[in-house]
């Protein structure tokens, strides 16, 4: 059964993360982490706008505490 989609609130913190599906490694190489890092800096240039504030990569997942500018920001259609 899935779980009732949260409601985002503009300027409220929100912790992110995501794993490896069976918790496998998605960051193998220097190179895996540099390519991860290039992209978070792209993000600006999208059109959600959020304030992230911190952001930790490990072997098998990462973590990241944003908050978003406006109400609904970055809610699943």
């Amino acid at each position: 059964m899935p779980r009732t989609a949260r409601s985002i609130a503009a300027g409220g913190f929100y912790h992110v993360l995501n794993r490896g599906d069976g918790r496998h490694k998605l960051f193998v190489k220097d190179a895996d982490y540099d390519a991860f890092c290039h992209i978070l800096a792209d993000a600006p240039s999208c059109d959600t706008r959020s304030n992230l504030y911190a952001w930790c990569l490990l072997p098998d997942h990462w973590h990241m505490v944003l908050s978003p500018e406006r109400e609904g920001e970055n809610e699943k259609e």
